[in-house]
């Protein structure tokens, strides 16, 4: 019976062992992948969205009445259309009057000009020599100067037999007048825009009042162009809340050389309010909270280890840690759900 009893004992210890081992068997099989922990950068930046606008846009205007004539754009050698660039200066739009362009007497104007010119400089020369009063001199001075005032004045009334493009930009719209009709004053001829730097105002909430600056850096993104970022600054802080909303306005511009963006279009701003250098950063995604604080796992000689952090700077994607990490831990990145402190770990990519 003793013996019975014995044996008994025995089988139950080895089924024991045999248990622990497939234990740590399953233990040893749990599957991870790891990140080494290197120094990095990590950016804290507030999200807003808003709509961008072209910094220039001019919608120009007939100032007189005159026959409708479109001028050949010279980089293609078609008549101007909408989409098209278009240079500082280039005429676009004539309008042909020739009753208006007579009543002007430019070449009048300009003779005129060159007689009164001459005759300041006679006058004054015989002012040194004592030829005539100073009464004279400025006389011949004064006709001088009305001389001039008049002919610039009819150089201007001949500008507005011509629509001139006063920055260059791409025409968006182009009114279809026929050739040769007469159009009369104050009709609209063409729009333009120059949208290789754009501006937008940002809505922030009232806690970030004292974060957000002049000159602060920001990303700009669209939904559609999620592979190209375009970056700007702040150019103006509100310096008071909205009451209704609890919110405050800024202006920001942003560069668009490229013309990815398009006026009008909604975009994600990202503005930079603190930026780390050379600090160690790990996903936030990884992060577990516990009661004991935020944790993580590292591997250490085939086993997981809990650390508990703590956090400087955070963003949607990342997390600076201050404690509780150093570089060249081994951090676990996949397979940390079910981790427990000291379990048993098998490596995988």
């Amino acid at each position: 019976m003793n013996r019975f009893l014995y044996l008994l004992c025995l089988g139950l210890l080895f089924s024991s062992c045999a248990e622990t081992d497939i234990q740590d068997d399953l233990a040893i099989s749990v599957p991870v992948s790891i990140q080494e922990v290197k120094p990095g950068t990590i950016e804290e930046f507030i999200t807003t969205t808003a709509t961008v606008y072209a910094i220039k846009n001019t919608i120009l205007t007939s100032e007189i009445e005159g026959t409708y004539r479109i001028s050949k754009n010279p980089r293609t050698q078609k008549s101007f259309g909408v989409g098209d660039k278009v240079s500082q200066n280039e005429v676009i739009i004539r309008l042909d009057n020739p009753e208006y362009e007579n009543n002007i007497k430019i070449e009048s104007q300009k003779l005129n000009l060159d007689i009164s010119e001459r005759e300041f400089e006679k006058q004054k020369s015989l002012y040194d020599k004592g030829g005539v009063t100073l009464r004279e001199l400025k006389n011949s001075e004064r006709a001088y100067i009305d001389a001039d005032y008049v002919y610039k004045n009819a150089i201007i009334q001949l500008q507005k037999m011509k629509i001139i493009v006063p920055f260059s930009g791409v025409i968006v719209d182009l009114p279809y007048y026929t050739p040769g009709t007469k159009v009369i004053v104050n009709q609209k001829m063409v729009e333009l825009m120059d949208f290789s730097k754009l501006y937008a105002e940002v809505f922030y909430p009232a806690k970030e009042l004292n974060r957000i600056q002049i000159g602060q850096p920001l990303r700009v993104t669209h939904y559609s162009l999620t592979n190209d970022t375009l970056w700007g600054e702040v150019t103006q802080v509100a310096p008071a809340l909205n009451p209704d909303t609890r919110s405050f306005k800024a202006a920001i511009h942003v560069d668009n050389d490229k013309h990815l963006l398009r006026p009008g279009m909604f975009v994600k701003v990202e503005t930079i309010v603190a930026r780390k250098d050379s600090v160690v950063v790990i996903p936030r995604d990884i992060i577990l909270s516990k009661r004991q604080g935020k944790t993580v796992f590292i591997v250490d000689k085939g086993a997981a280890f809990e650390r508990v952090i703590s956090s400087g700077l955070e963003n949607a994607d990342q997390v600076e840690v201050v404690e509780g990490l150093k570089v060249g831990d081994r951090l676990v990145i996949k397979g940390f759900e079910s981790l427990r402190n000291r379990s048993k770990v098998k490596i995988v990519r």
